[in-house]
């Protein structure tokens, strides 16, 4: 009898050590098995052999007829268990599917097509230049600007892991994004390209990852994060486009940064790591010239451009004259957006808001529509009458009166996307308009409907940031930012940030050299020097300045974050809860500055106080030692992307 460490996928198992069973043959490190956990048939991969324990072992159930796991991908779930500390049971869902039908197992591995470059476009000078200098070290940081031909190379750099007999994966922030970039790599690349997302059916997904296991030459997975930990043979080339987006970072456990397990499976696997980025992050670019790696940068587009520079017009929304026809929209906007209705062109309509209006008010009495779970406001949607929290999805239908003053006085303020929507549709009556965000229904969705998009049957587009990131439009001209402000004044050392590159990303839709663009930007601020850096697209003084202010402040790169949060049912016992925690960290004498406890930003959430501490330390195994302590009552966030 031989014994076997195994990591079993499981939410019910919260341990950290592997467990051990039992198989009568010999079986390899990395092999897909089935065990049987608390009576109930599990799947896992065997991450060793072990010696005969002193204990009773259950046998393996099934050793599944697949190629092993790569040893990279086990090696790399040893250092997550260790850098991103959760439970292994956690642990093993990033890594295999919940099960493995019958019928996907005995489906034969595809044959593949031979890569075809010969319909792309010349490499510009500069890509040439960007290319040769991405022949020496291991990881390089992409600093292109909007239009430059970035996916360009990453094409030029798949051909050569391929060439190489190596396979690659491109990641990509959103969902959304996979449909356009998987598009412009299957021209090429034919049915080597696999696409792997949580939004595919589950019959879809488990066909993905064994295609990928079972591929005997080299493949190409494009997805967002979780595409990362695909099995793929012979890994050799890591992309992470829009490196600089928040939605790479895991928000359950284990709550792990993309792009720091991507550096350090790359060094596992000894393949090369480009992180792209027209707006890279401040630490990332910071951490790029203290290791000195290369910062490569893209100044020009790469389609030649016939047109005029985009022209950007700011408008000042304190300037009540400039929205007479519209509340939402101003003149010059409605303007451009009707020249563009006129050559047949498309208009995109940006606002970081969803709904229809974000606070729901009595113009008599003063009562709110607030979250009865949570003290947020209640957003109002105007397409089902309904009032919506947007942080626990509580729903209730919108009063005609006020519930306190029974009077027929309720205002809608602060407009979100749906009033966008319709609003355009207001003024543009016979122009085909599409809300994109995150309260799509599954078939409204931006990747179902991207072909109609990019080939301009949608004239108006309306959406959040969902529609600022790496899309190209041909027929795209006209932009209009409703507000530029909406992310500059939430309290918190990402805010300044993520304002210069949401304005950076959406203006980088327009001006890609296919027609001439405009842009209209409104904004209650146009002086403040976030905005004014980012219209100009000088990121050198972004950058300088931001840094220093991180580097005053103590944040990110220059310390490493832990936020630690307490739930209770009321605000006196999560603050006194809080209060001792931090007595006990402060008492054990880490080498950690702690600061707070504080209320939350959502300080009453789904009928519960939080209160949260937040922890900095310039050595990130401080951090590491207080989370091995902390108690179970208490959650945790190591690495945030915001503190909010």
């Amino acid at each position: 009898m031989y014994y076997y460490l195994v990591w079993v996928r499981s939410n019910r198992y919260h341990g950290h050590e592997p467990l051990t069973y039992a198989n009568a043959q010999k079986i390899d490190t990395g092999s897909v098995v089935q065990v049987e956990l608390q009576k109930e048939l599990v799947m896992g991969f065997v991450s060793g052999p072990t010696s005969q324990p002193k204990f009773k072992t259950k046998p393996i159930s099934r050793v599944y007829d697949l190629p092993p796991l790569p040893a990279s991908l086990i090696k790399l779930m040893q250092w997550l268990q260790v850098y991103y500390p959760a439970p292994l049971g956690l642990l093993t869902q990033q890594l295999i599917p919940s099960n493995l039908p019958e019928k996907q197992l005995a489906k034969i591995a595809e044959e593949f097509t031979e890569p075809d470059l010969s319909k792309l476009p010349k490499l510009t000078a500069e890509q040439t230049t960007a290319l040769e200098a991405m022949q020496t070290f291991d990881s390089y940081l992409l600093h292109g600007i909007t239009g430059s031909g970035k996916t360009r190379l990453y094409i030029e750099l798949t051909a050569e892991s391929l060439a190489n007999g190596q396979s690659a994966i491109i990641l990509t922030p959103e969902i959304s994004l996979t449909t356009q970039l998987a598009n412009n790599f299957r021209k090429i690349f034919g049915n080597r390209v696999i696409i792997m997302h949580s939004q595919q059916a589950p019959s879809e997904r488990q066909h993905a990852w064994l295609s990928a296991l079972k591929a005997k030459q080299p493949v190409i997975v494009i997805g967002p994060r979780s595409a990362l930990f695909s099995p793929v043979p012979k890994l050799g080339l890591i992309i992470l486009d829009e490196a600089h987006e928040a939605a790479y970072k895991q928000e359950q456990a284990p709550q792990y940064q993309s792009g720091r397990v991507a550096a350090y499976l790359s060094k596992l696997a000894r393949a090369k790591l480009i992180l792209g980025s027209a707006t890279p992050s401040v630490s990332d670019y910071y951490l790029a010239e203290q290791k000195h790696k290369p910062i490569i940068n893209l100044l020009s587009l790469a389609q030649p451009n016939n047109h005029p520079a985009s022209e950007i017009v700011v408008v000042d929304r304190k300037q009540h004259d400039l929205f007479n026809r519209s509340s939402l929209l101003s003149q010059p906007l409605i303007d451009a957006m009707e020249g563009a209705l006129k050559r047949k062109e498309q208009s995109l309509l940006y606002l970081n808001r969803r709904g229809t209006a974000r606070l729901v008010m009595c113009e008599n009495c003063g009562w709110q529509a607030n979250c009865p779970h949570c003290d947020l406001p209640l957003t109002y949607h105007g397409d089902n009458h309904s009032l919506r929290c947007h942080s626990c999805d509580h729903r209730e239908t919108s009063p005609s009166n006020c519930p306190v003053c029974s009077k027929p006085s309720i205002l809608f303020k602060t407009a979100g996307t749906k009033a966008v929507v319709e609003e355009a549709q207001r003024l543009f009556p016979s122009a085909r308009v599409a809300r994109f965000d995150t309260d799509n229904l599954k078939a409204d969705r931006f990747e179902q409907h991207y072909d109609s998009a990019h080939a301009g049957d949608i004239d108006i587009l309306v959406g959040t940031q969902l529609l600022a990131k790496g899309l190209d439009l041909p027929r795209l001209s006209t932009l209009g930012i409703v507000l530029a402000d909406t992310s500059m004044y939430i309290p918190d050392f990402s805010a300044q940030e993520r304002t210069y590159q949401l304005i950076s990303q959406v203006l980088g839709r327009i001006g890609r050299g296919h027609v001439a663009g405009r842009a209209i930007i409104q904004t209650y601020h146009p002086d403040h020097p976030v905005i004014t850096a980012a219209l100009a697209a000088d990121y050198q003084t972004f950058y300088a300045t931001e840094l220093a202010s991180r580097q005053q402040f103590l944040f990110p790169p220059f310390c490493y974050l832990l936020k630690i949060t307490v739930r209770r049912a009321s605000s006196k016992t999560a603050e006194s809860t809080a209060e001792s925690i931090k007595h006990t960290i402060e008492q054990a004498g880490f080498r950690v500055r702690v600061e707070g406890p504080a209320p939350c930003f959502y300080e009453h959430f789904q009928n519960k106080y939080q209160w949260q501490l937040v922890i900095k330390a310039v050595d990130r195994s401080e951090l590491l030692k207080i989370i091995d302590q902390l108690p179970a009552n208490c959650s945790y966030d190591i690495d945030p992307m915001d503190l909010l």
